[in-house]
């Protein structure tokens, strides 16, 4: 019996890990190109301050860079100013602090109060006060050895840093809609993953298949997430962002896509679970599916439930899914995930899939909120998503 947890538990940490890679992946593909610009923006900045302004250590000037750019393509000017100025304001009033004052505890409290109050009279944004505190804590921390190019030396190399991540971000405008997207493919074609395994499951009735397809709803989680929290951010931003306004509508419906595809996702997984018990050991005394065999064997008894009908709605669904996916991912209208979600949903009668089992029947009406879900992530009209089901 421990044999077969421990088969199963590597199982599941490999489906985990499987998961986990193609999230990776997903992350890699749409962060790559602005990863690239700020490394190539913090290397020309240290170069500036390195052999312009002729300081050895040019510290923040890279530092101004990386923090004012990060790593996503949702950069709105106003952001990126913001962390700029915050940190050579942090700057500017560490070295202020450690040249006037010196350096120690007392000083820290000093530099991050002046700081703080002076960002929150400059700026509404928490960005620069936070970037401003947390660069001036730099400053009055570091030893003095690392001061470099005079009293104004680590001031300038931060300004340096900031206006190259402004003249970056100027100059090469991002599509914000292009990160999601992929975030949004990635996540649909996993859930999609997930109903392609229960309808097979469900097809061979099969427990371990099934199983083996809720450890991957599980799984789906973090992606779905990630897509979420990135797309509601970058269409807050492209809201306000004069550049960016124009996906603000694109931003707008895909977040309100990948709501919907969530909690479609959540009902594969109350779905894979409560089927979990209909395909345990068949229920005693169910008529066998053939004979004894002639060496005396032990008839094989037929399943208690039969699924093989609402298998074949699964597995439309989870292509109708794949279309979804697709077209997620390279922005065009899911005219045809929607139709095919539609006429899946028509299949859905609990009492043609399943007669005489109410436990099997259960399982259809968790497949028609299912399908409702996916429907009005392809953008169906709710009240439209709800008629495509069979009366009951």
């Amino acid at each position: 019996m421990s044999d077969v947890g421990d088969v199963r538990d590597l199982r599941d940490l490999r489906v985990l890990g499987e998961a986990r890679v193609r999230q990776g992946w997903s992350r890699v593909r749409s962060a790559w190109w602005p990863i690239l610009q700020a490394a190539i923006g913090g290397s020309v900045a240290f170069a500036i301050a390195r052999y312009g302004l002729q300081h050895p250590y040019p510290f923040f000037a890279p530092v101004s860079t990386w923090i004012a750019l990060g790593f996503t393509a949702n950069r709105s000017i106003r952001r990126v100013a913001e962390l700029a100025v915050g940190v050579a304001l942090g700057v500017a009033l560490g070295d202020v602090v450690v040249h006037v004052i010196g350096t120690g505890a007392w000083q820290v409290g000093v530099v991050l109060f002046v700081s703080a109050l002076l960002a929150r009279f400059l700026d509404r944004g928490p960005m620069l006060t936070t970037q401003a505190g947390v660069q001036a804590i730099v400053i009055v921390g570091l030893p003095a050895t690392v001061a470099t190019g005079g009293p104004l030396g680590r001031w300038l190399d931060a300004v340096v840093g900031g206006a190259l991540a402004l003249a970056v971000a100027l100059l090469t405008p991002a599509n914000p809609v292009r990160g999601p997207r992929a975030l949004g493919r990635t996540a649909v074609e996993e859930l999609a993953a997930v109903l392609h395994t229960l309808a097979r499951g469900f097809s061979a009735h099969d427990h371990e298949v099934v199983e083996h397809g809720l450890v991957q709803a599980r799984a789906t989680q973090p992606a779905l997430a990630e897509w979420s929290s990135v797309t509601v951010q970058a269409s807050e931003l492209a809201r306000i962002s004069p550049a960016n306004r124009r996906h603000h509508a694109d931003l707008a419906a895909l977040a309100l896509t990948a709501e919907r595809v969530d909690r479609a996702a959540r009902s594969a997984r109350v779905l894979a679970r409560r089927s979990l018990p209909l395909l345990d050991a068949p229920v005693p005394g169910a008529p066998p599916a053939r004979e004894s065999a002639g060496d005396g064997s032990a008839a094989e008894p037929e399943p208690a439930h039969d699924l093989r009908a609402v298998a074949v709605v699964v597995d439309r669904l989870a292509r109708a899914t794949d279309e979804l996916a697709a077209a997620v991912g390279t922005g065009r209208a899911p005219t045809r995930a929607a139709e095919n979600l539609v006429a899946a949903a028509g299949a859905l009668d609990p009492f043609v899939l399943a007669p005489r089992d109410w436990q099997a029947q259960s399982l259809v009406l968790l497949l028609r909120s299912l399908a409702v879900d996916l429907e009005e992530g392809a953008g169906v009209d709710p009240a439209a998503a709800r008629r495509a089901l069979p009366e009951i």
